[in-house]
């Protein structure tokens, strides 16, 4: 990764929170822990943010915090010919005609491209999913109420009585923080209460997660196994993971990053 794509991960990141970590900012990077501190150096001295004991912060710390999480902007940037490959294996399963909601999410996100060839209803609670839907397909968009989170670029009611319970779907699209024995997980408790409404109104789970997500844990849990009908990961898949899946009878399909050729294991 170039040195300023690092220096817009960090900037974006420290916005986000009131400290962010080398360590936080190794994992958005991939880049080294003495790389990153260069950097956290670099932009000190620039002024573009303050440099802290073991990390960084903004020079003007955001007034209204935003979910828990990595913003969008720091997530599109990491693993993006994984996540374009999962997002079109999940786009094949939609045939004209499907009323489907697309949860938000980087990779999800990716579904955009492939659908906007395709008509179908779609539900989606991701402002830039239904800005580029509406832009560049005759796919019909509808959005939940709500107040937009710019950091995630997703809009979440805390209301029972929105939309959401009106619409209906075949299938329900989404990624995750964290996959693991005991379900999806989640790192927001109001990320978990707009997302069980949506799991709701569909017949399908499918959930769009890269390889790195079953490595990552949260102390909350959004559903679990038994719910998900199938899951769209790339070729990295730990084998225990996969092993996980199978036991759990959750149709697992297998891709290769760069559009290679698609493996499906139906349990």
């Amino acid at each position: 990764m170039h040195e300023k794509e690092r220096h817009r991960i960090i900037l974006s990141a420290v916005q986000d929170r009131p400290v962010v970590t080398v360590a936080d900012l190794c994992s958005m990077t991939g880049a080294s822990e003495a790389t990153i501190r260069r950097d956290i150096s670099t932009l000190h001295v620039q002024r573009r943010l303050r440099r802290v004991r073991g990390g960084a912060e903004a020079i003007t710390p955001p007034q209204i915090l935003g979910l828990a999480g990595r913003p969008f902007a720091v997530n599109e940037t990491l693993r993006i010919a994984e996540k374009q490959a999962i997002a079109r294996a999940g786009a094949n399963l939609c045939e004209d005609g499907d009323s489907i909601i697309i949860n938000g999410g980087t990779t999800t996100f990716q579904m955009v491209h492939p659908l906007t060839t395709r008509r179908l209803q779609v539900f989606t609670n991701s402002f830039p999913i239904a800005e580029h839907l509406l832009r560049h397909s005759k796919n019909t968009i509808m959005l939940p109420g709500g107040a937009i989170y710019r950091e995630q670029n997703i809009i979440l009611s805390p209301f029972d009585n929105d939309v959401t319970r009106n619409f209906y779907a075949r299938r329900m699209f989404m990624g995750a923080h964290g996959l693991g024995p005991l379900g999806l997980m989640e790192a927001d408790p109001l990320l978990v209460q707009a997302e069980h409404k949506l799991i709701g109104q569909a017949d399908e789970l499918v959930v769009l997660v890269d390889s790195s997500k079953f490595g990552q844990r949260s102390s909350l849990v959004l559903c679990p196994l038994e719910r998900i009908s199938a899951v769209i990961t790339d070729d990295g898949i730990p084998d225990n993971a996969a092993a996980m899946l199978e036991a759990a009878d959750v149709n697992l399909i297998v891709v290769q990053a760069g559009g290679g050729r698609e493996e499906e294991a139906v349990s």
